[in-house]
């Protein structure tokens, strides 16, 4: 299912083309939006949705439209869940054009999947009632952390990867205003201090060097000042902040014992 989310490039001639010569691809055609926010994916995710929910299958995902990956990437993840009976949520590390690569760069670790590629297991996404229709964004991690609360198995498999085109977040927007979102993100979503300042350390010297550190420190903090209201219920945020400060203490420990630290599978 392609659902075209009122784009204004030629993803809809693109998706329609492909759809003429392939019987098993369908298009939904969504209006155009007055304005942009992240509840927008929720209801086209939705839309596609609706049209294969009596369908029988095992797997559901969330693809974006500004990705790709090699012709094995789908079949590499669906023996994970061949594989494993509790995996719940599945995906990989990604990349972009700036070097990036989020199994070294990012800061979640494997018990993460970004929304960029996002594969459920259908009984998993019935459990956590699906997307989060938050406006503001955050809705793939609450997914994620939903799925966790529930004690499903989350991974990020690192054995491949697939490319993102845009640097995350940065949709009509610049990055440094991007990484500020992402900061009001972490507070709203009720991310630990201690953890975030962690965080913000840890991003300092990556590029952009100092703008992305600089930017989730004041998103965190404006966010604070201005107590933004959690779209999330207290349990979640008790659960996520349980989680970063077990993860710190491994951290710690790594330290005092002058080991390389892996961020991506320190649990």
């Amino acid at each position: 299912m392609i659902v075209d989310d009122g784009s204004n490039d030629r993803t809809a001639e693109i998706a329609d083309a492909a759809a003429a010569q392939n019987p098993w691809i369908h298009v939904i055609h969504r209006p155009k939006h007055v304005e942009r926010d992240f509840a927008g994916k929720v209801r086209a995710f939705n839309a596609g949705y609706e049209s294969v929910r009596d369908r029988e299958f095992e797997v559901i995902g969330n693809l974006d439209s500004d990705t790709s990956f090699e012709p094995a990437y789908m079949q590499y993840l669906m023996s994970q869940f061949a594989d494993d009976p509790k995996l719940g949520v599945a995906g990989t590390p990604f990349t972009q054009d700036d070097g990036y690569d989020s199994a070294r760069d990012s800061f979640e670790g494997e018990n993460y999947v970004a929304g960029g590629c996002q594969l459920f297991r259908k009984k998993c996404f019935t459990e956590i009632d699906g997307y989060v229709p938050n406006r503001a964004g955050g809705i793939d991690w609450i997914a994620v952390t939903k799925a966790r609360m529930k004690g499903w198995t989350v991974r990020c498999f690192a054995g491949k990867r697939y490319h993102h085109y845009r640097p995350l977040g940065t949709a009509e927007k610049s990055s440094f205003r991007a990484f500020i979102d992402y900061g009001e993100r972490a507070y709203y979503l009720g991310w630990s201090p201690v953890w975030h300042i962690v965080r913000v350390i840890y991003r300092i010297p990556r590029k952009p060097v100092f703008v992305g550190s600089c930017g989730l420190f004041w998103g965190y903090c404006s966010g604070w000042l201005r107590q933004i209201e959690r779209p999330v219920s207290q349990d979640i945020v008790d659960f996520h902040r349980s989680e970063q400060l077990k993860r710190l203490r491994s951290i710690l420990r790594s330290l005092m014992r002058f080991q390389r630290i892996d961020s991506f599978r320190t649990e």
